[in-house]
């Protein structure tokens, strides 16, 4: 007890009492993911407001033996950034105070941003001088940077511009023992040794705390071109998509699916969402195109290539947005999943990637395998076709959930079927939520030995005491 006196005493000392939360109305909020799937207990919530607190943070945390979480939004679908067994009661370092943005590079295309900034803020400030960051995803509202670049987010432009790695030039590092590691190059070419900033991207703050990040920018858009189809089918769908690749090249920036189940969920849960199309369908198709030309010549390019495909037979119906009003509604509409899904009941998420040719496969065989054990449940689809990242996320209401008694054996059993389709597809469990607490048991079961020895490898050369983040990525 004195010890942990002591220690509260030297991080308010450090940080100021005001940045260190011990009370339990002040920390419950940290302590619970956003969804209310997981919930853990913290010895206290620290709010450094630079990267030298909280580099003293971590070597305070180092010294005593405490094991610290990295927070950022906390809007990880699969609870990694709230407490465990396996953290026992560490310190949530939340980085919400560090929302400075240091530079931007419009000639060299970089932008210097802390790790709290909320990605949407990232966006609007690359928007002001004609320049996009290209990562968005459902939650970019409340996400951070320092979150997105430790699980390597994804998201809707991955397609055209690629995952969050690809788009990360440097990093400023706080490593386990409280040296900081400058890193934020804004170089495109760098041969000099390892790319140590990739060690770090995806690491989900197991080897330190990303506390800044050079970012790449791209060309901002200045014309799009959306439309809403209903394929005749996952294999129609496919046709199509290969239509636009051929003729659109990279001007298609999404190609996002989403079963009639989950589009149903979005309408009945989500107020002012409504159906895109007047009739049903089984399967629905959002695709855009973005170019910093003509906007004529763009919408010319999809009436064309959705004229081709109707003519097919490969679509039902479609509409295009006419302005930037309706773009937005359906692009609200995709956006709008994650809040329905968590309405209307208890989805056992997954987050596969297969390559983009087995996606119809991976549908069905992963709805064959889900149905033929657990026929009670519905099965919600929703995924970016484009990169081949499918959400298959089957469902049960809450009343039925209740009444199971094993949950986590049916909750493994579910993911355990999905994500041995694809994995015999040549495919992967995580493809952008990271690993988290729900997939650390699948790294045991997918990942060689050879990967997980070399992973453990690093791990216990940068952090031996094992206090960042404990329990994550890494099985036992």
């Amino acid at each position: 007890m004195s010890d942990r006196a002591d220690f509260l005493s030297r991080l308010e000392a450090c940080l100021g009492a005001q940045s260190v939360l011990t009370a339990e109305t002040d920390v419950e909020g940290f302590v619970e993911d956003f969804k209310g799937r997981f919930k853990g207990t913290a010895l206290c919530v620290v709010q450094p407001g630079s990267t030298e607190d909280v580099a003293a943070v971590v070597r305070l945390c180092a010294e005593h033996g405490v094991p610290l979480i990295p927070q950022g939004g906390n809007t990880s679908l699969c609870g990694g950034a709230v407490p465990s067994d396996e953290s026992g009661r560490p310190v949530i370092l939340s980085l919400s105070r560090m929302r400075r943005m240091r530079t931007i590079d419009a000639v060299n295309g970089t932008m210097v941003v802390e790790a709290g900034c909320v990605l949407k803020s990232v966006q609007d400030a690359a928007a002001e001088v004609n320049l996009l960051y290209p990562v968005s995803l459902g939650a970019e509202g409340s996400c951070q940077i320092g979150g997105t670049i430790s699980t390597n987010a994804g998201g809707t432009n991955v397609l055209r511009y690629g995952n969050t790695r690809e788009n990360v030039l440097g990093v400023e590092v706080v490593l386990p023992d409280g040296t900081v590691w400058d890193g934020l190059r804004g170089l495109r070419k760098d041969n000099t040794g390892i790319d140590l900033k990739q060690i770090f991207i995806g690491a989900e703050g197991t080897l330190g705390i990303v506390t800044a990040a050079t970012l790449k920018l791209h060309p901002l858009p200045s014309c799009f071109s959306l439309a809403w189809f209903a394929p005749s089918s996952i294999d129609a769908a496919m046709s199509v998509m290969s239509m636009f690749r051929a003729a659109a090249s990279s001007k298609l920036s999404a190609f996002e699916l989403m079963n009639r189940t989950q589009l149903d969920l979005v309408i009945r849960h989500v107020r002012n969402r409504k159906a895109p199309l007047a009739n049903s369908a089984d399967w629905n198709v959002l695709v855009e195109l973005s170019d910093v030309r003509e906007q004529a010549e763009l919408d010319d390019l999809l009436q064309d290539l959705l004229a081709q495909a109707i003519e097919e037979g490969l679509i039902l119906d479609a509409v295009v947005a006419t302005n930037d009003s309706q773009r937005a509604e359906l692009w609200e509409v995709r956006h709008s999943v994650t809040e329905a899904n968590k309405s209307a009941g208890i989805g056992l998420s997954t987050d596969c990637a297969v390559p983009v040719s087995a996606v119809p496969q991976f549908i069905d065989q992963a709805t064959l395998a889900v149905r033929s054990h657990y026929p009670e449940m519905d099965i919600v689809i929703v995924g970016h076709m484009g990169d081949g990242n499918i959400h298959f996320i089957p469902t049960i209401s809450f009343e039925r959930w209740k009444a199971i008694d094993d949950k986590s054996a049916v909750s493994a059993g579910v993911r355990r079927l999905v994500n041995d389709v694809a994995h015999k597809l040549g495919g992967t469990f995580s493809a952008e939520h990271g690993i988290g607490q729900t997939g650390v048991l699948a790294m045991a079961d997918y990942k060689s030995d050879v990967e997980l020895r070399l992973m453990r490898l690093i791990k216990q050369a940068i952090d031996p005491q094992n206090i960042m983040n404990p329990g994550r990525v890494l099985p036992r």
